[in-house]
């Protein structure tokens, strides 16, 4: 099977097994039929899908939640990596602003926040001293019930909360240009606050390497011109600007660069396992920490599998992640990572808030008649978008990959006018995948915690 229905090699089997490959995590339930369930990651609920009994399922090595998650975070701002503790770094007077993420992340901010507040307050920061930044980067801004939620209603009701506008001169603070030859500027608030603080989760990224550290900074409180000329076609399209790589990675690199020109006072990173428990608390250093930080994560999500597959299902992580469209090339580019050139990506997604309508991802996919005419577009010389970045991501996987997509938020015709493949249910998608082999087997893999699992085809 190919994106035009070519044959495939004769006795095509799924891809084998070697000595030190990681395999299934989760139990799934087999059926007498040939076929085993797999529960994906799905909105609040899930997805279960019927799959081939031999298919492949790959999930990060899971770790167990911290026993003490308040504990651990205060024990990790008190023994931070590189820095003095929080409380040493601070005093009364001073002024504080915190830079959290925003919706499409995962971040426990509602578990995160209250200790770090806590740390600050007993070190004599008061609360009308205090501003909650939240890293839009170039997103929509949240309600205030979206805030409550992610934030807590205690934290909402008696701390200053001020959303990040990329695009707000007034708000933003130039502070120099990178060896990248781009223009940096940063929200006032943090720049201008006495004591600075980025606060995250760790988990691969499909282009800066890792998310968290730098990444607080840029482009999450970034001018948008900045965020546009660091997820620029020539950095995207850097060999290096991909999962898990950061040393040699200029998306990376510049965004280090960025985060250095702010002077950040400490940095408060987690990470987590599937049920959304923390299993590593990494602060301090801005550098030092977040590298700590990812290579534990690197260790628990990364997975070599010997060979790639002719279909891999793949979800977004679900809620919130899920959430849209945009975000779901993210579970896309992880499959990518393993697909054959010439195979099939099935993604699920829920996608409540629909493509979205906001921003220009949608308007660059349905301006143009194919992902390669889209492509093109977006490498010619000038080309400039917000959004442009995703809309490349997206047409350099579907150059070597058939990509579908199952979602109850979108209609088939939304998918298709952004270039891709409606599938309304998996199993019937896998089918006429199967008969487009003219008999031959497909190997497939699935994702079901979507980017929170980055497999690699181990070379050698």
């Amino acid at each position: 099977m190919t994106a035009g229905g070519a044959r495939l090699p004769e006795n095509r089997r799924p891809a084998p097994w070697r000595a030190g490959f990681a395999r299934l995590d989760r139990e799934v339930s087999m059926s007498s039929n040939g076929t085993k369930r797999v529960h994906l990651a799905y909105g609040k609920t899930g997805l279960d899908v019927q799959v081939p009994a031999d298919a492949v399922v790959i999930e990060p090595k899971y770790v167990k939640g911290l026993p003490d998650e308040r504990g651990a975070l205060i024990e990790a701002m008190r023994r931070p990596i590189g820095t003095p503790p929080l409380r040493d770094l601070v005093k009364a007077g001073q002024t504080v602003t915190i830079v959290h993420t925003d919706i499409t992340r995962a971040t426990p901010n509602e578990r995160i926040l209250p200790p770090l507040l806590a740390e600050l307050e007993s070190a004599g920061i008061k609360r009308s001293d205090i501003i909650l930044l939240n890293a839009l980067g170039t997103h929509r801004p949240q309600t205030r019930e979206e805030l409550e939620v992610m934030l807590g209603k205690e934290v909402v009701a008696n701390y200053r909360c001020i959303q990040h506008d990329g695009n707000d001169d007034a708000s933003l603070v130039k502070l120099g240009r990178t060896r990248f030859d781009h223009d940096i500027r940063v929200n006032r608030h943090f720049v201008e606050a006495d004591v600075r603080i980025l606060t995250g989760f760790i988990e691969p990224h499909f282009f800066a390497g890792f998310s968290g550290g730098p990444k607080g900074v840029l482009p999450s409180i970034a001018g948008a011109e900045s965020v546009l000329d660091n997820h620029g076609a020539e950095m995207i399209g850097h060999p290096k600007s991909t999962w898990g790589i950061t040393d040699g990675n200029p998306i990376w690199e510049e965004m280090l660069e960025a985060a250095r020109m702010t002077k950040p006072t400490f940095l408060l990173n987690v990470a987590m396992n599937r049920d959304k428990q923390i299993t590593g608390v990494f602060a301090g250093d801005l550098y030092e920490a977040h590298k700590a930080g990812c290579a534990f994560v690197k260790s628990c999500a990364m997975v070599p599998v010997a060979e790639p597959f002719d279909v891999v299902i793949t979800s977004n992580s679900g809620y919130p992640l899920d959430l849209n469209l945009y975000q779901t090339i993210k579970g896309v580019s992880a499959a990518n990572q393993v697909v054959r050139e010439g195979g099939a990506i099935i993604a699920v997604s829920q996608c409540w808030d629909g493509i979205p309508e906001h921003g220009c991802y949608g308007k660059l996919l349905r301006e143009s008649k194919s992902p390669a005419e889209l492509l093109a577009r977006v490498r010619s010389p000038g080309f400039s978008s917000p959004d442009q970045w995703q809309v490349q991501v997206q047409t350099m996987i579907q150059a070597r990959a058939e990509v579908y997509i199952r979602s109850d938020g979108l209609t088939d015709e939304q998918i298709t006018q952004c270039l891709l493949k409606p599938c309304r249910k998996v199993e019937d998608t896998l089918a006429e995948l199967a008969s487009k082999a003219h008999g031959n087997r497909l190997s497939i893999c699935v994702l079901p915690e979507g980017p929170i699992t980055i497999p690699y085809v181990a070379r050698g």
